[in-house]
């Protein structure tokens, strides 16, 4: 995946910060990330926190022209839980790591609304798979993808079920899955990253169409079950489905949505890569605030945060090639 970012209008000192692959697991490895550009600094770092890893970049006043390239290469396949059979050898949470990925973030609150609408929702469910599944269905049947949305969404949650309004993209809807799935006990992390080729299984909405993947970033989202370890889901995406995979939105009792909806509770196709889990943190060296999530290229100057969804400021291409081993 190679991403080239210029910056069109400079002021002052600049900075920009990039994620890279950072998510090792069974389904992903990073094989290495290299650089260039006309940056005076340059190098990798990481967030404290998550172990957010990105490239950083920063210009003199004097540079006019600044442009970075950042080259990553990556190694996935398709990630899928058994769950007809616990697994003994399931790594277990530290106690510490079970209060970190049931704790709130600023974006992500636990109690109040969340709580209440998390404990409707699982009411009667007894285990935590029974839980984790009831979530995943409330998400399917009750929001949507909402067009409108700029990016990937913004994850507030608690103002979407404060007003209703259940509609969003992927970084609203499953940043809603793991906000509820947090606030009844169950250890939940959202995954962001972007889609890099075509799906295999027949899914034109679930893909990068072409080898341009600018605009093909996409969060999904992960649940911890004891005797399974981190469960990939992505009830997100059944509602992309829904409303983009053919010519017309669509239902959900339509087949094509039947077909996919159960699977994208415990498997996800690794046509797509993981940057970061990171949550409402902020940029190393940035004058800026805290980031609900750091999915896209991120900059600065002298005038401040540069709009990372306005191409008209901010130039950055990103394109994936396939390389079969």
């Amino acid at each position: 995946v190679a991403t080239r970012v210029e910056i069109v209008f400079p002021q002052g000192a600049t900075r920009v910060w990039l994620p890279i692959p950072s998510v090792d697991s069974a389904y992903q490895k990073t094989i290495d990330n290299a650089w260039s550009g006309n940056a005076p600094t340059a190098k990798i770092v990481y967030d404290g926190k998550y172990g957010a890893g990105m490239l950083y970049a920063e210009w003199p006043t004097a540079e006019q022209n600044p442009v970075v390239e950042l080259y990553s290469r990556v190694a996935t396949r398709d990630h899928a839980v058994d769950f007809s059979a616990r697994r003994r050898s399931v790594e277990k949470l530290a106690p510490e790591q079970r209060a970190f990925y049931t704790g709130s973030t600023e974006h992500m609150p636990t109690d109040g609304i969340v709580k209440k609408t998390a404990q409707d929702v699982t009411q009667g469910a007894r285990t935590d798979y029974d839980k984790a599944k009831a979530i995943y269905e409330w998400i399917v049947e009750n929001t949507y993808r909402d067009p409108k949305t700029r990016g990937c969404g913004v994850g507030d949650i608690k103002t979407m079920l404060e007003t209703g309004n259940l509609g969003g993209k992927c970084a609203d809807l499953n940043a809603l899955y793991v906000g509820l799935a947090r606030a009844v006990g169950l250890p939940a992390r959202d995954v962001y990253g972007v889609r890099v080729a075509k799906s295999q299984f027949g899914y034109r909405s679930l893909g990068a169409g072409t080898a341009n993947i600018t605009r093909a970033q996409h969060c999904r989202a992960e649940v911890y079950l004891a005797g399974f370890g981190w469960v990939p889901v992505d009830p997100a995406d059944v509602r992309k489905v829904v409303l983009e995979e053919k010519a017309q939105p669509t239902t959900l009792s339509d087949p094509l949505v039947q077909a996919v909806r159960p699977k994208l509770f415990g498997a996800w196709e690794m046509n797509w890569l993981a940057f970061n889990t990171a949550n409402d943190f902020a940029l190393p060296n940035s004058k800026g605030g805290k980031l609900t999530f750091f999915m896209y290229p991120q900059a600065e100057t002298a005038a401040g945060r540069v709009d990372s969804l306005d191409p008209d400021n901010f130039k950055y291409t990103m394109t994936a090639k396939e390389l079969n081993t």
